[in-house]
């Protein structure tokens, strides 16, 4: 039976072209309120242009609308194909799709207009937060009925880390976004003071801990062995990987308030956890690489498989540098720097963004049954993400340590050696090479959207599915 009439792909497709979508909209943004910080005058003086309003729409368009299609496409195509059975629920699917894009389109009118509720990664207003719970509770109906009436025996650990993300991020969502409604827009949360604060970031680091990481690796999971055309390194450790991730990452919050009012031993528990994290993280990026062992020559000829291989390398570089910045003496310098931007930056850009790219690269002509228009446009786009990817978080990390170093810098007398606006001036440079590093990556996205019109326009293959590893053999034989 052919796979079109097997899968449910039309969902996958859609998920599909939308991260792509979002993906331009999202860079666009970020580029824009780069540009922002060097010139204010950006803003026009019109309110809903303004860095404050802008930024949230950034960050949650590039989380949610980007990456969170990436995951609906991704999982959506895994779990069929591992399961060796259809979507649960046709219709359910189509409202995820439906429901989740109004979401987006919902935040992107409110969150200029001001309307928030102020907390990071959760900025949504009360009922666009119920909408996301509706759908976020429908997703899961979908998966997981998909899981429960598989045909193969064994659950494949890319489904099980889609599942530990599904089922973490309604109970987070949910928890964090408590509150008390007093009009259709405007809200009180349910805690107070250093609780709100402690929740908040029980929740931001969970977002990143689940939708961010394990979601992801959901994917490279299923895409590397995929691309490579190899079995995963070791099933072994895949498995303690998964245990030892999800056990740990929920105690890791507290570390983004350390020196605040948060009890001092909930700041330090948040370190421990927070170390003890890169024993876990590392082992799913050597598995990751480790999967290429016999295979490393397609690395050469194979832009999809650089894509996937070099977010792995990020997620490593990212997943050591988070723990070391939680440490308190390192988190004294680095804490209300760029230095934390340049950190997320490395995982945003580097991890996620790269493996949901490699991934969508994969993915595409085996849904819509074409080879692609241009591989030599997917190895360009690699370089250029790459390189944009490095200047930026380079430009942050140095910014953000000569930010530490100078705002703690203090005369003989006690006073401080530097003034705000000294150490704003001195950051300016460097603020241009992050502008430059972004704007590559956003032509990078627009290389894809040019490759996706073009690849659309060709003909179908009828008989097969084609497949990505090997048009790119063909492509440099």
């Amino acid at each position: 039976m052919q796979a079109s009439t097997t899968y449910n792909e039309k969902v996958v497709r859609q998920f599909t072209i939308m991260t792509v979508v979002w993906g331009v909209v999202a860079m666009a943004a970020g580029v824009f309120i780069a540009a922002q910080l060097i010139w204010p005058a950006l803003n026009f003086d019109i309110p809903w242009l303004s860095y404050g309003r802008l930024r949230p729409l950034h960050t949650n368009a590039a989380i949610f609308a980007f990456g969170g299609s990436a995951l609906f496409a991704t999982s959506y195509y895994c779990v069929q194909r591992t399961s060796g059975v259809r979507l649960f629920s046709d219709r359910l699917a189509a409202f995820t799709f439906w429901g989740w894009n109004a979401v987006i389109v919902l935040a992107a009118i409110t969150l200029p207009l001001g309307l928030t509720m102020g907390k990071e990664y959760a900025e949504l207003v009360w009922p666009i937060a119920i909408l996301l719970a509706i759908v976020w509770v429908a997703y899961a109906v979908v998966f997981f009925g998909t899981i429960a009436t598989r045909r193969v025996k064994h659950i494949y650990v890319a489904n099980w880390f889609f599942g530990a993300f599904i089922i973490t991020v309604a109970v987070l969502h949910i928890v964090n976004n408590l509150a008390i409604p007093v009009g259709p827009f405007w809200s009180y949360p349910v805690y107070s003071g250093a609780v709100d604060a402690m929740v908040q970031w029980w929740y931001g680091h969970n977002a990143v801990g689940f939708f961010l990481t394990a979601g992801f690796l959901g994917m490279m999971y299923y895409f590397v062995p995929k691309q490579a055309q190899r079995p995963i390194y070791s099933y072994r450790l895949s498995i303690v990987h998964f245990w030892a991730l999800i056990s740990l990452y929920m105690w890791a919050g507290p570390h983004h308030l350390h020196y605040t009012a948060l009890p001092d031993w909930v700041q330090s528990l948040g370190m421990v956890f927070s170390l003890m994290l890169l024993a876990p993280s590392w082992g799913g990026m050597i598995n990751g690489i480790m999967t290429l062992q016999g295979a490393w020559h397609k690395l050469r000829t194979d832009p999809i498989l650089k894509f996937l291989i070099v977010a792995l390398s990020f997620y490593g570089m990212s997943t050591f540098e988070g723990p070391m910045m939680s440490i308190k003496t390192v988190n004294a310098l680095s804490h209300y720097t760029d230095w934390t931007i340049g950190h997320v930056h490395s995982g945003a850009l580097g991890w996620v963004a790269m493996i949901s790219i490699g991934s969508i690269y994969a993915l595409f002509p085996r849904v819509f049954y074409r080879e692609w228009y241009s591989v030599r446009l997917i190895e360009w786009h690699f370089w250029i993400a790459t390189i944009g990817t490095v200047l930026y978080i380079a430009a942050m990390w140095i910014a953000g340590v000569m930010q530490g170093l100078m705002w703690r810098a203090v005369n003989e007398d006690g006073t401080l050696t530097y003034t705000f606006m000294e150490v704003l001036n001195a950051t300016y440079p460097y603020y241009m090479v992050r502008l430059l590093g972004g704007a590559l990556f956003l032509l990078g996205m627009l290389l894809m959207v040019y490759n996706v019109i073009q690849t659309l326009r060709t003909q179908p293959v009828q008989s097969e599915q084609p497949d990505p590893a090997e048009q790119m053999q063909r492509a440099h034989a």
